[in-house]
């Protein structure tokens, strides 16, 4: 008897990206099995799914157990520490989850028949000396500089997936998602967005690395998840690029975030980390292509739509603080 219902696995799905992508997929009829330990993501983004049909929240390491009872149609290996923060303060976490736990997420794809998506990153083409950065760029990266315990990972988890869809002929593919921001980021986790907002709306100087002049470009959450989405639909193998090919200037994000948040903040300029890339843009033109996707949300209303998420979440914070 064939079943109506499609089941996705998602590690990492209560983090910032899982628990958006964990909602989408709901919404899309999918039952959904949320694993996480909780390292950087949290019970509190998923709460509200708990209550739904079809939701299963599991709390266990995927680099220890990734099994899973039942039939399975999709896994998307999400966990991982991804913010320079958190990687710095927890390397060996970061790369066993790249390793080991990439590897038991590819055995429960392998043992259920089930399609197989990677989350990469960006950060696989380092500082990159290629602008923009198409998926045939092989990268830029230090191996044993601060970051590389986080794009090595990341380029370990992309061998591993290749090797596995090439020897045991697992359905699988690879996303490299470029910066992406949006509802739930953790307001102290590093990345410019989140710590711009969290010091515009505290009105203290707003900390631009070195000039400002390096490059980011910025995707809303709910574009990522889409393009995402519909590379699991897909066929595709991938490498493919997510991520919105406009390119601002780190000062420029920091100033729009002053604006949005009706800020006074100052802005201050201090040092730039070790192997910061200079320049950041995805050519998506292969999504384009292949997956007929783009981004929608424009840079104001996803930036204001954020500003506003953070604003509350500052606010219920302070109300639950100890007098």
């Amino acid at each position: 008897m064939e079943r109506s219902e499609r089941r996705a696995v998602v590690t990492g799905g209560a983090g910032f990206l899982g628990s958006h992508l964990c909602e989408a997929l709901l919404e899309q009829g999918w039952q959904v099995v949320c694993l996480d330990n909780f390292l950087t993501g949290t019970p509190a983004n998923v709460a509200h799914l708990t209550r739904r049909p079809g939701f299963e929240l599991i709390h266990c390491d995927v680099t220890e157990n990734g099994h899973v009872r039942g039939p399975v149609d999709l896994v998307l290996h999400f966990a991982s520490p991804a913010s320079p923060v958190d990687y710095l303060e927890m390397p060996i976490e970061t790369l066993r989850v790249g390793s080991v736990g990439t590897e038991r997420a590819l055995a429960l794809a392998r043992d259920k028949g089930a399609r197989f998506l990677l989350a990469s990153t960006s950060e696989v083409y380092g500082d990159p000396q290629v602008h923009p950065q198409p998926e045939d760029y092989w990268g830029h990266v230090n191996p044993i500089g601060p970051r590389g315990v986080y794009d090595e990972a990341k380029r370990y988890a992309e061998a591993l997936v290749t090797a596995y869809r090439s020897t045991h002929l697992v359905d699988t593919a690879i996303v490299r998602i470029f910066n992406t921001y949006g509802p739930r980021m953790r307001p102290y986790d590093g990345r410019a967005i989140p710590t711009f907002i969290r010091q515009a709306l505290a009105d203290e100087p707003i900390t631009v690395s070195g000039d400002g002049s390096q490059t980011r470009s910025v995707c809303y959450v709910d574009d990522l998840v889409a393009g995402i989405l519909a590379l699991a639909r897909s066929d595709h193998p991938g490498p493919v690029n997510i991520g919105n090919p406009h390119e601002r200037s780190v000062l420029e994000i920091a100033e729009n975030v002053r604006a949005a948040a009706g800020s006074s903040s100052e802005i201050s300029f201090v040092g730039r980390p070790v192997d910061d890339p200079k320049v950041r843009r995805p050519d998506t033109t292969l999504a384009e292509e292949v997956l007929g996707w783009q981004p929608v949300v424009p840079w104001d209303e996803g930036l204001g739509r954020t500003v506003a998420w953070f604003r509350e979440a500052l606010r219920a914070d302070l109300a639950s603080a100890p007098a």
